[in-house]
């Protein structure tokens, strides 16, 4: 099974879809990546989540990835004696770490790294902006603040400090442990929650050892200012909407959905535009009109991935949900306008040798009219760099691990399979001709055009670009 699109689908599971039969047909549907959210379920469920997915890949005959995203710091107020207080604009109230149970004047706090981060005249949001409040004053272990926005406030609502950076790793005790079952599991994607700076990747690094590829979700605005940093050392992106737009003001947010898919484009690592996508198809068959145009525009941005959350995970029509979203992309790529608005920008020459390999096969794929692209990669660096010059032809990437097939189908426009390793240039080209033609890709007659990056050891296997036929 082939996609007839570029843009990839990333579909949450959940309650509502981690039964196999399901995972099946979401796969048939559309949905290339499966997320497992590590905020909700047992780890049981999500080995029944990942075993589903591993049944329909064998099913479906196309390598499926799996997407472990990891919750990360909770910063959450404590509890009110009556359970909810009520504020208004221009009341005081103070925070602290006494556990006791707040009142209209007090309420706990208890994460001291949050007291570090806050300075007078700093804001800080309650109940996902819900609240805002000003910071008069503040010490190691409590606040003094104004309301500037009020509104009912209940026990454990989220706490937000916009443009500070609060001195913690993003990775939990929880955190830990989850990110150690999934990668028991084989996981081929490991996304990070809470990234603010660069360092936050470190540990999660060290801890993975590159048994799956890493993501940085991008959902505080300390990680948009260190975005340079971030992206050098991750393998993808994700745009964590719903969070940013939280700490961010709502008419920013789709400028920094722009920069972060222009940046992650540049680098050659793919970005996932995220949250809210299809929200109402949660509990209805269709989405609004909104809602698809918000889908269109991030075809139309060149984003790798879009993703469904709730609407899959939770909701009352999940295969809906992914025909829908895989009817909207492929209706934008058949738009003549596409090609124009997507290549719009094109990214700069980075990686000497492979980029000026893959701008050589993009402009002779066009010239010679090939019916498609096929890739031989060892670690996905042609393919990606060949993705980010988003070809218009078929880009079938061959790679000898299962694995690293996975990991590919988050790549904008990349057909990942598994195949042997060619021992030489002949061999190259005979697995290349039968991998197009078994999936219809290279009817007879056609040009192809063969590549292959650095990374081979196979007599001329490396560094090759050459012109086939079917």
């Amino acid at each position: 099974m082939i996609r007839n699109r570029r843009t990839r689908i990333v579909a949450t599971l959940g309650p509502a879809s981690r039964a196999p039969e399901t995972v099946e047909a979401l796969a048939r549907a559309g949905a290339d990546v499966f997320r497992l959210n590590f905020s909700h379920g047992s780890h049981a469920d999500h080995q029944a989540a990942f075993d589903a997915v591993r049944a329909a890949e064998f099913a479906v005959d196309r390598p499926l990835a799996v997407l472990a995203d990891l919750q990360g710091p909770k910063l959450r107020l404590g509890r009110f004696a009556e359970g909810s207080i009520s504020l208004a604009e221009g009341q005081r109230l103070r925070f602290d770490l006494d556990p006791a149970p707040g009142d209209a004047t007090r309420a706990p706090l208890p994460h001291p790294e949050i007291f570090k981060a806050l300075k007078p005249g700093a804001p800080l949001l309650l109940d996902d902006g819900r609240v805002r409040l000003r910071v008069e004053a503040a010490g190691p272990d409590w606040a003094e603040t104004t309301v500037v926005r009020g509104d009912k406030l209940s026990d454990r609502k989220g706490v937000a400090v916009p443009g500070g950076v609060i001195p913690m790793s993003a990775l939990t005790d929880k955190d830990h442990a989850d990110l150690a079952f999934a990668l028991r599991l084989g996981v081929d994607w490991i996304a990070l929650s809470f990234v603010q700076r660069a360092a936050d990747m470190a540990e999660l690094r060290r801890l993975v050892e590159g048994r799956a590829a890493v993501l940085a979700k991008i959902e505080k605005p300390a990680a948009v200012e260190a975005l340079e940093e971030i992206l050098a050392l991750w393998d993808g992106v994700m745009v964590a909407r719903g969070d940013l737009g939280v700490e961010l003001e709502p008419e920013d947010v789709p400028v920094v959905q722009k920069v972060l898919l222009r940046a992650a484009r540049d680098r050659g690592i793919p970005a996932i535009v995220a949250t809210q996508m299809l929200e109402s198809m949660i509990s209805a068959p269709t989405p609004t009109r909104a809602e698809a145009s918000d889908v269109a525009n991030a075809v139309y941005e060149g984003a790798d991935a879009v993703m469904l959350s709730a609407e899959t995970a939770a909701g009352e029509y999940p295969l809906d949900a992914v025909s829908v979203m895989d009817r909207i992309i492929t209706r934008v790529e058949r738009d003549p306008n596409w090609p124009t608005l997507m290549l719009a920008e094109h990214p700069s020459l980075q990686e000497e040798q492979t980029d000026a390999l893959v701008a050589a096969a993009s402009h002779a794929a066009h010239t010679a009219s090939a019916s498609t692209i096929v890739v031989f990669t060892v670690r996905g660096e042609t393919a990606r760099r060949l993705a980010r010059t988003r070809p218009l032809q078929p880009v079938l990437a061959l790679a000898e691990e299962p694995a690293l097939a996975r990991r590919l189908g988050l790549v904008w426009g990349v057909e990942p399979r598994i195949a042997e390793r060619p021992m030489d240039l002949e061999g190259m080209t005979r697995i290349a001709v039968e991998a197009a033609r078994g999936l219809g890709l290279a009817p007879k007659g056609r040009r192809l055009l063969v590549l292959a990056g650095a990374g081979y050891d196979s007599p001329g296997v490396s560094d090759v670009l050459r012109l086939a036929y079917g």
